[in-house]
């Protein structure tokens, strides 16, 4: 997905905190005592059984390669690459994934994002999870198999 944010009236250095808002280590004091701050863009997911899984606090070990699937659901950003229009200082566009555990299930389920300082206010989608399932079932790996791994 891509984020697409303009300068409009904000200053420089405010257009430059906007945009970094939307790397999730980049935002200080968070705190589950406290209410999120403004600057985080967060992303969350409920199921139709009531579970739940948010971007907040979420990150993924690169540094290790799973042995075991997490426990789930875990909802969590892929973090952004950051480009700025040709010719054009006062728009950016950030490009940024998001990885669920595990995949949803078959029925429609809710995607919720909200992003105080973007000027997104809380706002929830139904999603068909059955359509996602389906087009799972068409994913390919992207590395074939090494004869090692057979």
């Amino acid at each position: 997905m891509d984020i697409v944010t303009r300068r409009q009236t904000l200053s420089p250095d405010d257009f430059q905190a906007l945009q970094l808002s939307v790397f999730p280590h980049m935002i200080t004091g968070v705190r589950a005592d406290q209410p999120l701050p403004d600057q985080l863009l967060r992303f969350g997911v409920r199921f139709a059984d009531g579970a739940k899984a948010t971007t907040v606090g979420q990150r993924l070990d690169r540094t290790q390669l799973p042995q075991d699937p997490p426990p789930g659901p875990q909802l969590s950003m892929l973090f952004p690459g950051m480009s700025m229009r040709s010719g054009d200082e006062d728009a950016g566009v950030m490009t940024m994934g998001l990885w669920l555990w595990p995949s949803p299930p078959q029925e429609s389920f809710e995607l919720a994002v909200e992003w105080p300082i973007g000027g997104i206010e809380l706002s929830i989608v139904e999603l068909d999870g059955a359509a996602i399932a389906a087009a799972a079932q068409q994913a390919v790996p992207y590395w074939p198999e090494s004869p090692q791994d057979g």
